[in-house]
Formats: structure tokens, C-alpha cells, sequence
């Protein structure tokens, strides 16, 4: 009877890995010993990987998924395959299509050609009948994910915080710069932030075996919070005060038509506004189904608890300011 070979003896090529969330992936799949290849557009650019694990135990290689070859390349003697691919705005030939509907495909075909296991990471918003473009292109995603390899588990994370992220840093750093806080459609549309690392960890988890072969998990952290909610927060962690003023959608959107060529943090576009028509939580029959960070043995962390770790750089005084002195 064969053993089965150690992580040290198994390859993952990870798609996307040099982004915020990949970060946390690779170190997740480093801790357990996994050899790892990670798919990006700028090798040169990857450099802060290589500490995260043991001395050649990470290699970035290029790799652009609206190219087959080189995905194709990439995947070569891989067991399992992770895209965490994803754009929030599209920028030239970067579109939500290219990247998250036909790249997901390039990437799991490539994957099952080579006999890999296919992890896909999605978005809680998928939905092949939304407005929102960016919607439509992760459900494509997920439908071609499914085609290529039906045994694929697919992770769709809400609203993803952490360290380096463009969510919270983003509204602190709006918060430092504006004496006002626009809420869109009134700040009333709820989310689950969820904690990176806890993401990391499901991911790394299904790498391990542990997760349901072709499940769909929905991932949140332990609060559903509206945006009037977490805006403030991010307030009171940073130690600011900020009037709020609503934004109705249909105003949000006009503003749109200029803020979408503005730098960050003030970049918004029409598709964001059209995303927050929507609430993004993880859904009753996920929970059921014990698809859920709880269902994989996972205790999600909250924003509160970990967002003052990183957030405090923007308190007016830094890090070791005495909060409301």
C-alpha cells in the first residue's frame, strides 16, 4: 500500500498569490510545508513572498491568466492549483470578463489537464443575473470552474479586511483627508468582513483535505454589519471624528462618472455603487449545509479585534497615541 506524499513533497501553484489575500495564503500554505509556485504578472515585483516560507521553498514565476501558455506553464507537475485572481475595477484590457470569467476558465482547465485539484476563490456577490458587471464575471467564473473541474471547491468570501487591504485602510484614509464621510445609499447596506487570515486558513485547509469536494463555501466574519456601521468603526479606532452625509444611489452614481478617474482612496466607479445595492452576508442554507469558516472547525475574527493592529496609522498622533486623550 502507498503512503501518500508529505506537503514538503507536494506542489501548489498559487494564481494571484503576490496580492493582499495571497500573501496570507502563501504564508498559510508555507506554515504547512507545501513547495510553492506562485503565478504572477510581475515576478520581479514578488519579492516580499520569499520570506514568508523556507529558502526555496516559494518561486514566483510569470504568469497572466488572460494567457493560456503561460497558466499552462505555470501548473506544470502542480497537485493543486489556487486562483485568487480578481480585479475591483477594470483598467485597459484588465476587465472583469478577461480576468474573472475567462481567466478562471484558462486556469482550471489548465489545472485538470495536469490531473490538479482546483481551489477557486470567488466573491459572495456572484450572481449570473446581477447589474453589477463585476458580479456577472465571478459567476461566469464559478460556472466555468465547475465545468472544467467538477470536484473544484469554490471559497466566495464577503468583504475581505486585513492588513494592506482596500477596504478599511481606503475609508481611514478617506477619514484623514475629508471633514465629512459620504454614505452610499444611506450607509444601510450590510456586509460580513472577514478576516484574511481566516480566509488563508480555509483555503490552506481545503489544500489539506479538508473542505468538500465541488462544495461552495460562503465566508464571513462573526458580525453583520451595515456601511454606516463599520464607517464608524473604523472612527473610533482611528480616533477621528467625521459628520456622515447619505449619498443617495442615484447621486452615487453621477458622482461616479468623474470619481472613477480620481486617485485612491476617492476612486469610485458606477459598478461599485451598483455592488452596494446589495447586501453581502452569507446566506441561511450555507449555514445549513455547514459550508460556512464554522463548518471547516474555523472561529472567525471580528473587525474590531483585528483592525486596530494595523489602523492605528492613521490615529492623528500614530501608534502610541492615548485613544479620546
Amino acid at each position: 500500500m502507498s503512503s501518500l506524499p508529505s506537503n514538503s513533497e507536494t506542489l501548489v501553484t498559487v494564481f494571484g498569490g503576490s496580492g493582499f489575500l495571497g500573501r496570507h495564503v502563501v504564508r498559510a500554505l508555507a506554515k504547512r510545508d507545501y513547495r510553492l509556485r506562485i503565478g504572477v504578472r510581475r515576478p520581479d515585483l514578488a519579492g516580499h513572498l520569499q520570506p514568508l516560507g523556507k529558502v526555496g521553498q516559494i518561486h514566483a514565476v510569470q504568469a497572466n491568466v488572460r494567457y493560456p501558455a503561460s497558466v499552462e506553464a505555470a501548473v506544470r507537475g502542480a497537485s493543486i492549483v489556487i486562483n485568487l485572481v480578481g480585479i475591483l475595477a477594470e483598467g485597459g484590457a484588465q476587465t472583469f470578463d478577461a480576468v474573472q470569467a475567462k481567466g478562471a476558465a484558462t486556469v482550471a482547465q489548465a489545472a485538470a489537464a495536469v490531473g490538479a485539484r482546483v481551489i477557486h476563490v470567488s466573491a459572495l456577490g456572484a450572481d449570473a443575473d446581477s447589474a453589477s458587471r463585476y458580479a456577472r464575471a465571478k459567476a461566469a467564473g464559478e460556472a466555468a470552474v465547475r465545468e472544467a473541474a467538477p470536484e473544484a471547491i469554490i471559497f466566495r468570501p464577503s468583504v475581505v479586511f486585513g492588513p494592506e487591504d482596500d477596504f478599511t485602510n481606503r475609508f481611514a484614509s478617506m477619514a484623514r483627508m475629508m471633514p465629512v464621510l459620504p454614505l452610499i445609499g444611506g450607509g444601510r447596506t450590510q456586509m460580513q468582513p472577514v478576516y484574511a487570515g481566516d480566509v488563508a486558513t480555509a483555503i490552506a485547509d481545503a489544500a489539506n483535505g479538508l473542505a468538500k469536494k465541488g462544495a461552495t463555501y460562503e465566508l464571513g466574519g462573526p458580525e453583520v454589519m451595515t456601511l454606516r456601521e463599520i464607517f464608524t468603526a473604523i472612527l473610533e479606532i482611528t480616533d477621528r471624528k467625521r459628520m456622515f452625509v447619505p449619498l443617495p444611489f442615484g447621486l452615487a452614481n453621477l458622482k461616479a462618472l468623474l470619481l472613477q478617474f480620481a486617485p485612491s482612496p476617492l476612486t469610485l466607479t458606477r459598478d461599485q455603487v451598483t455592488l452596494l445595492r446589495q447586501d453581502n452576508v452569507v446566506s441561511e442554507a450555507a449555514k445549513s449545509a455547514g459550508l460556512t469558516l464554522e463548518g471547516l472547525g474555523i472561529t472567525p475574527d471580528s473587525l474590531e479585534a483585528i483592525a486596530p493592529q494595523y489602523l492605528w496609522r492613521f490615529r492623528p498622533m500614530g501608534q502610541f497615541q492615548r485613544k479620546n486623550a
